[in-house]
């Protein structure tokens, strides 16, 4: 019985072991990986704040469009209307084209 209690521990332990080992270096993995992409988010930003102080006006246009380039696809039908035309369609369909109605 002592034999087959050994077997079981000298079995069991270094596997605990390994998978201790292996949650530790996942969990380093995973701290790295956060630290590597707070800082790249970090200096992306500073370098945004940077052109942004030269140029403000343009930077805050830009800012403006590329977040209209991400929103437009996703709203679908999208109708642009000039309260100030008088002619007979003051509205501007930047829809997908369907065909004539």
């Amino acid at each position: 019985m002592i034999y087959q209690a050994q077997e079981d521990y000298n079995k069991a332990i270094p596997a605990a072991r390994g998978e201790a080992d292996r949650t530790i270096k996942a969990a380093e993995g995973y701290a790295l990986d956060r630290i590597n992409r707070a800082k790249g988010d970090a200096s992306r930003f500073t370098a945004v704040y940077r052109e942004y102080a030269k140029a403000k006006d343009v930077t805050r246009r830009r800012l403006y469009l590329e977040m209209l380039k991400e929103l437009f696809p996703k709203l679908g039908d999208k109708y642009i209307i000039d309260q100030d035309q008088k002619n007979l369609l003051p509205l501007l369909n930047l829809g997908k084209s369907k065909g004539a109605k």
